[in-house]
């Protein structure tokens, strides 16, 4: 075994800063655990004059990747850059020249991960990826070794910290969905063109990751269907918490009798959901499996330590099996073919506003649309609103499948009696299966 072992860093931003900062303040310990010591060896930045807020020596920064991927005296590849096309060609090179790849990059692994992976183990070199989710929280190794004796059965994740910070001042503070999203963009929660994480994609990324390992099951971005927060407002919150429930942006996979589903969605959690209490820009990942029972992951979902904390934690992986000599052959292939729910198997309960006339006959032509349709009601709030003749109603339906839900929110509109659909969202209850 070495008696140290040499990274190359790819970026040297918020998390690279942090891996650098981690590794020169930790050294200690790192080779306490390891046996060797680690160093960073050489840097690609974009600009070497920058002024940068860790102490790095000068000469090991360089512009040209080909210094740190090709480089024979590096062992381990470091990616904290970002992007997509261009970081793959790196990391595939990588690969090629027998190199073990660390990656925070949940746009590259939800994409391109199977194909990652598949020439890491052909080229017997690891691929981790920790920190792609949920920042500090060491939910994939949760999931890939901690609970790997069991069968995940569903995954609930609160999965990005923009979003969850916005819906959290609307709650607690009575703010606008704009104002919310001001306030994210001014403490650099959210970034000045917020599509990625208000339209939900970022959290998708995410969801198509953990939904792979938990169901051994190549489940693609694609197959993610996704709704963002940007249409959610103070109004819907109210009525939400009127009825016990919070409102948070939610990543949902469920499998049963093998088949899947996968989604992001604003959702109603009942607050006595774990989830529920997950504030601020924090993240949490709640597990349901089927030996285990509850189980949930709970902590900073993005910052330059705590993402730094899970890319260290995959640099200690990767020499450890340097030392056991088992780099490339820790990887399974999905056990399972991917099998995805239909409409008329997916099963939710639904949140639903209406502005409708209020008039006698009114609510039993409601009942008997949704009576059509075999959706019962669970709750049912009916205010006055200040238009004249016209009353706001809110459903909560009992368990109905998304095929009958979804031919009731098209036929809704045809009754003379609704004014007009004023929102609708998913309702999870309690948490417990």
């Amino acid at each position: 075994m070495k008696e140290s072992i040499s990274i190359g860093l790819l970026g040297l931003g918020t998390v690279g800063s942090g891996v650098v900062k981690l590794v020169q303040n930790h050294q200690e310990q790192l080779v306490h655990q390891l046996g060797c010591s680690l160093t960073i060896h050489k840097v690609l930045v974009r600009d070497i004059e920058k002024e940068r807020e860790v102490d790095i020596r000068r000469e090991i920064l360089t512009t040209d990747y080909k210094e740190v991927v090709l480089n024979p005296e590096i062992d381990i590849i470091v990616e904290v850059m970002g992007g997509i096309e261009d970081t793959k060609k790196y990391i595939l090179e990588a690969f090629q020249a027998k190199k073990h790849v660390v990656t925070a990059n949940k746009d590259l692994i939800a994409l391109y991960g199977s194909e990652l992976q598949d020439a890491a183990t052909a080229n017997g070199c690891d691929l981790y990826y920790e920190a792609s989710v949920a920042g500090g929280i060491p939910i994939i190794r949760g999931l890939a070794d901690g609970l790997a004796s069991d069968k995940i059965e569903k995954l609930m994740g609160i999965v990005n910290g923009t979003t969850n910070y916005i819906l959290t001042k609307m709650d607690k503070e009575g703010l606008s969905y704009e104002t919310a999203l001001q306030n994210a963009q001014k403490l650099g929660y959210a970034e000045a063109d917020p599509t990625a994480d208000v339209e939900g994609l970022d959290a998708a990324r995410k969801m198509a990751i953990l939904s792979r390992l938990a169901f051994s099951m190549n489940i693609d971005l694609e197959d993610v269907e996704v709704t963002g927060i940007s249409k959610v407002t103070k109004e819907d919150l109210k009525y939400g918490d009127m009825l016990g429930y919070t409102m948070k942006l939610i990543g949902y996979a469920h499998q049963v009798d093998g088949k899947a589903e996968v989604s992001v969605q604003p959702t109603f959690l009942s607050k006595n959901h774990p989830l529920s209490s997950v504030n601020d820009e924090y993240n949490a990942v709640y597990v349901y499996g089927e030996a285990v029972g509850e189980t949930m992951f709970y902590g900073p979902g993005a910052g330059s330590l705590p993402t730094a904390t899970s890319v260290v934690s995959d640099i200690v992986a990767v020499v450890k099996n340097m030392r056991l000599g088992v780099n490339g052959k820790n990887t399974l292939l999905p056990q399972y073919e991917k099998n995805l729910k239909k409409a008329d198997e997916r099963l939710a309960k639904y949140f639903i506003r209406l502005h409708v006339r209020d008039e006698v006959g009114a609510f039993s032509e409601l009942t008997k649309l949704f009576s059509a349709y075999s959706i019962s009601f669970e709750k049912i709030l009916q205010l006055p609103l200040e238009e004249k003749g016209l009353a706001e109603i809110v459903i909560v339906t009992h368990k109905a499948t998304m095929e009958n839900y979804q031919s009731v929110l098209q036929h809704i509109r045809d009754l003379s009696v609704v004014k007009g659909i004023q929102s609708f969202y998913r309702v999870e209850g309690d948490g417990l299966k």
